[in-house]
């Protein structure tokens, strides 16, 4: 049984937040406790993280929602994780895929790499080894390089977490800065509230519209400039849109 998140790594932990302030992960593993204890641990490092408990539920998640990252166990009730694995890539899934299992033999792993899997981690496991895989998987270069996205005198750049206004640096809550980065990689694009709580949020939050209208107006505040329109223009019973 993996141990419970270790926290004791204060020094570091303000730069890992900064990393993964609007990473989301779909968990599919039906251990309760372990998924319970996987869950704790992920959300203490500030993931948004889903959990389903067997494989036909996690191909459904995938069909209507977007991860950054899936942590998949093996041995699932019903289909299996290599068969989770191996339908996902067949249909141009594209998304890193870390692998749990007990098994151990090199045939084993090589059966799951095979399979589309990314990376392997044998139970049971040490939570800080966990977070330290997800990174690292998530540092891995996409097609295209990191890009810093820019409208008039705004500019966010994801790998720093900053976010500059005219030359001076914004300082935002994470939902804000998820919101915020969300919005600037879809430019002129609507999104209704619904669409943007699959999104920025858990998919088991229990946020509302009216959590996103106070995390929009609270960018306002903070990246607007009197006088000029606002960089996220409300769509009256629609959504939102970022006008770069």
């Amino acid at each position: 049984m993996m141990r419970q998140c270790d926290n004791q790594w204060p020094s570091r932990r303000y730069e890992i937040l900064k990393q993964v302030a609007m990473t989301k992960i779909l968990l599919v593993e039906d251990e309760q406790e372990l998924a319970n204890v996987v869950v704790d641990c992920l959300k203490a490092q500030n993931y948004l993280v889903d959990h389903v408990p067997n494989g036909s539920e996690a191909l459904d998640r995938l069909k209507f929602f977007e991860y950054d990252l899936i942590v998949l166990d093996w041995q699932l009730p019903g289909m299996s994780g290599i068969d989770v694995c191996s339908n996902f890539r067949s249909r141009g899934g594209t998304t890193p895929i870390l692998m749990l299992t007990g098994k151990r033999t090199v045939d084993d792993k090589e059966a799951g790499l095979d399979a589309g899997a990314d990376d392997y981690l044998t139970k049971p496991f040490q939570p800080r080894e966990l977070t330290a895989r997800l990174r690292a998987l998530l540092r891995r270069p996409s097609a295209a390089p990191t890009k810093v996205f820019k409208a008039r005198d705004l500019e966010l750049d994801p790998t720093t977490h900053k976010v500059i206004k005219g030359g001076q640096e914004v300082s935002l809550l994470p939902k804000e800065f998820a919101l915020l980065e969300f919005l600037m990689r879809h430019p002129s694009q609507v999104f209704s509230a619904e669409a943007l709580i699959d999104r920025v949020w858990s998919t088991d939050s229990d946020a509302t519209p009216t959590a996103v209208r106070i995390n929009v107006n609270r960018l306002r505040k903070k990246i607007d400039t009197d006088g000029q329109e606002s960089f996220i223009c409300t769509i009256h019973g629609i959504g939102y849109r970022f006008d770069p």
